[in-house]
């Protein structure tokens, strides 16, 4: 049996009391929007802040800072659209929100949902557990979100994260041409698919 609890920042052996760095109820270093904490002159980044707990975000905390301070830049960790990736198997790559999310921030929502069963590339390899899905705002046309668990869910996300990033809608990712035989190549059938929820 696994038993995930949560995690602990490892915090409280860096003398922040002694700084006057503030910390949260569980540990991690209060910081603002531009990874500075309430003392002048310190930032944190990483882990030990919350905003993200992954290797990919710990660099963008790095860059955000380095940004602001070398470049004259305002960059706010909440311009940061979060992606992620569980290496399980399958994996899962995720990003935006889920459709409980979209709801609940009042957006209306259409969704495509694909199972792997259905991708040439799964059923090719042998690995058809799982499923596609994406999520678009129905008046703005925007992608809200989307989450792929199986077959190169890790890698096949990045398509829909990066579009996301750049600010299109979903019928620039409905005219896309991917590339075949790929996981990829059903976003543009998933969008087609989408269907109020």
């Amino acid at each position: 049996m696994l038993l995930a609890v949560g995690r602990t920042p490892n915090t409280d052996d860096l003398g922040l009391d002694k700084a006057g760095v503030k910390t949260d109820a569980r540990g991690y270093i209060t910081v603002d929007e531009d990874l500075s904490t309430n003392v002048p002159g310190i930032f944190a980044l990483g882990d030990c802040n919350g905003r993200g707990a992954f290797t990919h975000t710990a660099y963008n905390d790095f860059e955000i800072v380095a940004a602001n301070l070398l470049d004259g830049e305002n960059r706010r960790v909440s311009d940061r659209l979060l992606g992620y990736a569980l290496y399980i198997d399958p994996p899962l790559g995720r990003v935006g929100m889920t459709v409980t999310q979209a709801r609940a921030a009042g957006h209306s929502i259409l969704v495509g949902t694909r199972p792997m069963t259905q991708v040439g590339r799964a059923v090719e390899k042998g690995e058809t557990q799982g499923f596609m899905q994406i999520i678009g705002d129905a008046k703005t046309r925007k992608i809200l979100g989307a989450a792929i668990l199986g077959t190169g869910g890790d890698e096949a996300i990045h398509g829909v994260l990066d579009l996301m990033n750049a600010g299109a809608d979903y019928d620039t990712l409905r005219w896309a041409v991917p590339v075949h035989p790929t996981v990829s190549e059903l976003w543009p059938t998933l969008v087609l698919s989408m269907k109020p929820a």
